[in-house]
């Protein structure tokens, strides 16, 4: 049986594009939640300065398959000009 994987993302916006940033996680979220395996993908802090998604996963199959969707890379495309600096992920 697989193990639960546990991650945070962190974004920080540049100025001024906290409402726009927030808005792209907020689209993904009503895809994500959906995908097989995601057994947790919200917002569970935000502030000006940053934005914290919190991600639960059923396996790292699940994870994977998350990463190569369509969700993400709409995502990424949407935040590419929009954040102060890369999204810090890292598993807890």
């Amino acid at each position: 049986m697989s193990e639960i994987i546990n991650l945070r993302a962190t974004f920080v916006p540049n100025e001024g594009e906290q409402f726009r940033v927030r808005l792209a996680l907020d689209i993904a979220i009503e895809e994500v939640v959906k995908e097989p395996g995601c057994l947790q993908y919200e917002i569970t802090e935000d502030t000006p300065e940053r934005i914290v998604l919190t991600e639960q996963w059923a396996s790292e199959e699940a994870l994977a398959a998350h990463g190569k969707g369509s969700a993400v890379q709409d995502l990424n495309e949407s935040l590419s000009a929009l954040l102060a600096e890369p999204v810090k992920l890292e598993r807890v």
